[in-house]
């Protein structure tokens, strides 16, 4: 006796007909095409099993089916993209959805390198330095009234140059005089540290810390010998081409202050009255 063969879902014999496996049971044709087929997107027909089934993100569709849903140009062995669900060819995507070069207002294709700053967008041989016209890529660049510049031609066309190094200044600086200067750059001419943020002085149009310019050019107290300033409203006593520090303005024996009272001098001191009487 032969051994049946049948389908295993409708049980109808198989000999002399076409079936297909799954997990090793026989189906028929449209058994299997009813149980397993996948749906095409499109036509919302079944992918028979004598056609091509195409899928994308688990959703499938007929080969003649698989289609730009802008141009309905086939999307068979073409790169293409998706959107809201749609599945769109190249052109048409960059057509409806890719930014436009901010220079030559062409459409910046899908995979090509673009340069974007503050809400614009270039090709990369767009984007270029308005005075050398060459591309600026990932180098730093200066913007200036809607144009841009590679560093160095900012630096030649726009930057001010310090007047102690005569090399441009790019960011921060300071202004002495009218003349600009980094601020490394401008420091005392007698210690050489910076004055940035310091108090300071000058003369002979040279600047100075304050240390260096009292112990350079003040003149000494006649009481404590230390400089006198005279800056920030500092009050001193002067004598007989003698100056004092009105702190130290006192009376040589009794060392009472003698700001503001009367005094007597006997050789280079000075004495308060009392102190005084016996000369």
């Amino acid at each position: 006796m032969t051994e049946r063969f049948d389908c295993h879902y409708c049980k109808e014999s198989l000999f002399g007909k076409k079936y297909l496996l799954r997990e090793e049971n026989p189906y028929c044709v449209k058994c299997y095409e009813s149980l397993y087929s996948n749906t095409c997107e499109e036509c919302k027909k079944p992918i028979g099993c004598d056609g091509k089934d195409l899928s994308y993100k688990d959703r499938h569709w007929h080969e003649s089916c698989f289609h730009c849903f802008q141009c309905k140009r086939s999307l068979v062995d073409k790169p293409f993209a998706a959107k809201d669900e749609h599945l769109i060819c190249t052109e048409c995507y960059s057509n409806e959805y890719s930014s436009k070069c901010n220079e030559c207002k062409k459409t910046i294709m899908p995979g090509t390198r673009k340069m974007e700053y503050k809400g614009n967008s270039w090709h990369e041989t767009c984007f270029i330095c308005s005075r050398c016209q060459q591309p600026i890529g990932t180098k730093s660049f200066i913007p200036k009234e809607n144009q841009h510049f590679c560093v160095p031609c900012y630096e030649k066309q726009f930057a001010m140059h310090c007047t102690q190094c005569k090399k441009a200044i790019t960011t921060g600086g300071i202004t002495y005089r009218d003349q600009p200067w980094h601020k490394e750059c401008f420091v005392c001419t007698g210690c050489k540290k910076p004055l940035s943020g310091q108090r300071f002085t000058s003369r002979d149009e040279f600047a100075y810390c304050l240390n260096c310019f009292c112990n350079l050019y003040a003149k000494k107290c006649a009481g404590c010998t230390s400089p006198i300033s005279g800056l920030g409203g500092a009050k001193y006593i002067s004598f007989e081409e003698r100056q004092w520090h009105s702190d130290c303005f006192n009376c040589k024996k009794c060392a009472i202050s003698l700001v503001g009272r009367g005094f007597l001098t006997e050789r280079d001191d000075i004495l308060c009255p009392e102190c005084g009487k016996d000369i």
